[in-house]
């Protein structure tokens, strides 16, 4: 709709886990190496973010970056009773067993890592929104697959990826014995104000701009409005635009990131 008029070969802004549009800020350079040291390490990690800070486009470039010796799973919607948790791990594990008792389940998911470990493949098991694990009993099963293990090494490599909320719950008492497995943490932050210009930039330059779209002004609000959230930051500036096409505006100025923020009720814009 709107590459044309403004020079793009694709769309700058979408909201899609796309690692290419990945912005290595100082904190997200630092979170993905810690999530690489910890599958290298077989280590139970957290990665905490507030909604929309790229935790999951994270993830998709940690799979990236791993070498044929890793087989990675992914859970993206947790809301799993501890069976059905371990039928879904056993499913993308391409374990066929028939029983649906938890005990047969869990002995035939430590026979698959074993035998994987064996031949040279490590298993990274990515569980996204966390958050969202309804009960205690299921986050027992996880702490359980981090037992296995050999003398000398972990089997497996375990991600929980969520929200903010889940750093508080697992704060708990009850949940002592999982948080204690956890070998490292980390709490992905907003984009600062300093590297908004830089983000924008980047972004432009992988749809196919090399000249600066926005003006400073502009990029100062759209960080004033988004909190530095990167979702938020996508979707004033695609909103901006959009508007921009629509009345020939050749720069992004303050005035049409003021009005995305108000479409967006991002600045206290209430719609009549």
């Amino acid at each position: 709709m709107y590459e044309e008029f403004y020079r793009l070969t694709s769309r700058p802004f979408t909201k899609t886990p796309d690692p290419k549009f990945l912005f290595m800020s100082k904190k997200h350079e630092e979170a993905l190496a810690r999530l690489q040291y910890a599958v290298e390490e077989r280590e139970l990690v957290m990665l905490t973010g507030e909604v929309g800070c790229g935790k999951t486009t994270l993830t998709r470039a940690l799979m990236d970056l791993l070498g044929e010796k890793y087989r990675v799973i992914t859970i993206i919607n947790p809301v799993l009773t501890p069976a059905q948790f371990l039928r879904t791990v056993a499913k993308r594990m391409d374990i066929d067993i028939p029983s649906a008792y938890k005990a047969d389940l869990f002995d035939a998911i430590c026979e698959k890592v074993f035998l994987e470990h064996e031949a040279g493949t490590t298993f990274v098991l990515i569980i996204d929104e966390a958050q969202l694990i309804p009960n205690r009993d299921t986050f027992e099963e996880i702490r359980l697959l981090t037992n296995f293990q050999l003398d000398y090494t972990n089997l497996l490599s375990l991600i929980l990826v969520g929200q903010t909320d889940l750093r508080k719950r697992l704060n708990h008492k009850t949940y002592v014995p999982l948080k204690q497995r956890i070998g490292l943490f980390y709490h992905l932050g907003p984009i600062s104000e300093d590297e908004i210009k830089e983000y924008v930039d980047f972004r432009l330059k992988i749809s196919g701009r090399e000249e600066m779209l926005f003006t400073d002004e502009a990029l100062k609000a759209m960080h004033r409005y988004s909190g530095g959230i990167p979702r938020l930051i996508n979707s004033i500036a695609t909103s901006a635009l959009l508007d921009g096409f629509s009345r020939e505006i050749a720069i992004i100025d303050e005035t049409l990131i003021d009005d995305a923020a108000g479409e967006l009720g991002l600045n206290g814009y209430i719609e009549d």
